[in-house]
């Protein structure tokens, strides 16, 4: 079973990998924080970036901090220290939800 949040405040349970992809779905700007825990996995936060004009590579080129946590992070990730939601998603078994 994994536990939700909403604005830090507990919420419920989702049992099923498809409430977890039909809460992500149904982000938007007024919803664009979603956070749960997975038992013996841990406590994750999906953060919804909209695709609106401009991108975020006039935001990069105007902050070299930002610009250097995105390269830090794709890094991480060739490395294997972090995972898509999609590999998350495939980590997961029924019995995650029980």
């Amino acid at each position: 079973m994994i536990k939700v949040k909403q604005g830090g405040d507990f919420v419920g349970y989702i049992e099923s990998s498809e409430e977890l992809m039909s809460q992500i779905a149904n982000m938007d700007r007024d919803n664009s924080v979603f956070q749960f825990s997975i038992p013996g996995k841990g406590k994750f936060t999906l953060v919804l970036q909209e695709e609106d004009e401009p991108s975020i590579k006039a935001d990069v080129e105007n902050n070299p901090q930002l610009k250097q946590m995105i390269e830090e992070s794709k890094s991480e990730y060739k490395m294997r220290k972090g995972m898509s939601t999609a590999e998350l998603l495939d980590s997961l078994s029924a019995k995650d939800f029980e």
